[in-house]
């Protein structure tokens, strides 16, 4: 008995030795777990915690703004009333939107285009729901908001063209990033992001985007923002102002007046090549890209025969015309090929080998110097001056006014213009030069291909005599562009046929112009029609006799180049007009209105005006 009683004892001695070892081993197993979070891990899981109390949003920039010459907004921020939706807190994102739906319409388009952005991206990032909402609509969400899962009233910049249609080609607009553009930058994904598509917007992207920042907010457990602590937040860079050559008033004067037709105008400043208006009508309003253009919207301005998309400043070629014939005249004079006195007989048309070029007046002009001929613009006359120069002449002093390469202004699309010579039409076609070819590019025809803006640059060096180039960016520190270095008496002589086109009877825009409308201000310029259809003599006794008998597609291109005070040259205009007929009645009107703006809002008009009347020249 007293050994069942020891042997049962001994049992429960190891019992609990063992159940004893068992429990020191559970607790100290659990006491090193314990010192393992809260002493070894501590900061690790604090900042986990940290990480479900708070969250860092994303804060993109302000993007900068862009200004004309005097400061004036072209393109600005403003307030944009918006709603967001973060799918995985939303649920049933369907029924979501039907419940949002209620509140705000939202069309089947809009839906489907939710749903598609919604499954394409991971559920924590916020999907544009809603944009650009009235106060009205946007406080009946905030009011429902508490019981809306995943819907996030909000508040963001969205960008604004306060000049609409007049600058929507040179300063262009902003859209979402496509999935290629974003890649994996949190920035671009950002919802309601956008960046620049076309003109100064693409163009000066990275200066106009400026740096993200960070908020840091705390939520609660389903994710809703309690409170923000912007001390503990990162500000955003917000993009640079950009200021542009440009002169609103005087571009958004340029666009009225070309309203209606298509066209083209660019206005320089002869001295410095600041670009003061760069217009293509017609234009779009750049503000419908920014929150999204319907589809219908955008077809019709595709399907505009007048190309309103399209950037005829820069990117429109055609042949200058009679516009060239001064280029024509100065090569001439400075070979020594024809001086002042010499004269030419236009009896209407030259004959060349077995063929017959024809002057536009087609009784002629009679016997004609250089100086008549710029005013009257007699084609016989430079079809001989261009037979004397040969082609390679004509084409080394078009490359000296600017003509041929594009012109660097700092934006994409800038097209090249066409300068021939036999190596060009070599490399291009094959074939040999013809001696025919060098008298239709001599006033400006054939293979020749201009823009509105070579047109502007070539008028703004004959002008000054200086080799301008065109900016668009505003640069206080630029140099004065040098001379071209031409004889001043062969250029002067140009200058006096241009002003007697406009200023002397029977010059071609004497009738139609009747001078700038400035008391004391003379004007110079120049004429052209680039011809697109060319009237048989069939047609001609079918009753087909001018421009206006033919169908718009098919009528000459009207073009007029000028620049003033015609004594001291500040301002120079090209203004190009689609199948407007002859130049003098299409584009010659508009052209002198445009100067004549540029002349009475002149900054400092006393200067110029008062450094001529005493004889001295501003620097």
């Amino acid at each position: 008995m007293r050994n069942d009683r020891q042997e049962q004892e001994m049992k429960f001695t190891r019992r609990t030795l063992l159940l004893s070892a068992g429990g020191v081993a559970v607790f100290g197993a659990l006491a090193a777990r314990l010192y393992t979070l809260q002493i070894l891990q501590s900061e690790r899981y604090r900042l986990m915690s940290d990480d479900n109390q708070f969250n860092f949003l994303l804060v993109p920039p302000s993007r900068g703004r862009i200004l004309d010459r005097f400061g004036e907004p072209l393109a600005e921020n403003r307030d944009s009333y918006r709603v967001l939706i973060v799918p995985e807190q939303a649920g049933d994102l369907e029924a979501t939107l039907d419940r949002l739906g209620e509140l705000v319409p939202i069309s089947d388009r809009e839906r489907e285009r939710i749903l598609t952005a919604a499954s394409r991206s991971p559920g924590f990032r916020p999907v544009t729901a809603l944009e650009d909402l009235d106060w009205g609509a946007f406080s009946a969400v905030n009011l429902r908001a508490p019981d809306l899962a995943g819907v996030i009233p909000n508040v963001a910049e969205i960008r604004h063209y306060p000049s609409g249609p007049a600058f929507s080609h040179v300063i262009g607009y902003v859209q979402p990033p496509t999935e290629e553009d974003a890649g994996d930058s949190a920035l671009l994904r950002h919802p309601g992001f956008r960046i620049g598509r076309s003109g100064v917007e693409a163009a000066r992207e990275g200066t106009l985007r400026g740096q993200a920042g960070s908020l840091k907010v705390e939520v609660n457990a389903f994710g809703r923002v309690i409170r923000e602590l912007p001390e503990q937040s990162v500000p955003q860079t917000p993009g640079e102002d950009l200021r542009l050559t440009l002169d609103a008033g005087a571009q958004s004067f340029a666009y009225e007046r070309l309203t209606g037709e298509s066209a083209a105008a660019v206005a320089m400043d002869v001295e410095t090549g600041d670009l003061l208006a760069l217009v293509s009508t017609p234009g779009f309003d750049p503000n419908l890209f920014v929150t999204g253009i319907s589809h219908t919207a955008f077809q019709a301005l595709q399907n505009n025969e007048l190309r309103p998309l399209f950037n005829k400043a820069l990117q429109g070629t055609y042949p200058p015309a009679s516009t060239f014939k001064a280029i024509t005249g100065l090569a001439a004079l400075e070979a020594g090929l024809i001086n002042e006195r010499e004269t030419v007989t236009c009896t209407g048309k030259i004959r060349v080998g077995d063929r017959e070029f024809h002057c536009w007046r087609r009784q002629g002009h009679g016997r004609v110097n250089m100086r008549e001929a710029v005013k009257t613009s007699c084609d016989v006359y430079f079809y001989e001056v261009a037979q004397r120069l040969g082609i390679e002449r004509i084409h080394d002093m078009a490359l000296r006014f600017g003509l041929g390469p594009a012109p660097d202004i700092g934006l994409a699309g800038v097209r090249d213009g066409i300068v021939p010579n036999e190596q060009w039409k070599r490399a291009r076609y094959g074939q040999g030069w013809s001696l025919g070819e060098t008298l239709i590019t001599g006033i400006g025809q054939g293979f020749l291909l201009t823009s509105p803006l070579h047109l502007a640059v070539m008028t703004a060096r004959l002008a000054s005599g200086r080799a301008v180039t065109p900016r668009l960016y505003r640069d206080e520190n630029a140099p004065l562009a040098p001379m071209i270095g031409l004889d001043p008496a062969n250029l002067e002589l140009i200058h006096d046929g241009l002003r007697a086109v406009v200023h002397e009877p029977g010059g071609t825009s004497y009738y139609s112009l009747g001078g700038l409308g400035v008391d004391g201000v003379e004007m110079a310029g120049k004429t052209g029609s680039a011809q697109v259809f060319r009237i048989t003599e069939a047609e001609r006794a079918a009753g087909v006799r001018s421009q206006d008998d033919l169908p718009w597609r098919l009528r000459d291109h009207g073009m007029f180049v000028c620049y003033a005070p015609a004594d001291r040259p500040r301002y120079a205009v090209a203004t190009v007009v689609e199948h407007g007929g002859g130049g003098s009645r299409a584009a010659a009107r508009p052209a002198r209105d445009i100067l004549r703006y540029l002349i009475e809002n002149d900054p400092s008009r006393a200067g110029p005006f008062a450094a001529r009347a005493t004889g001295t020249r501003e620097g």
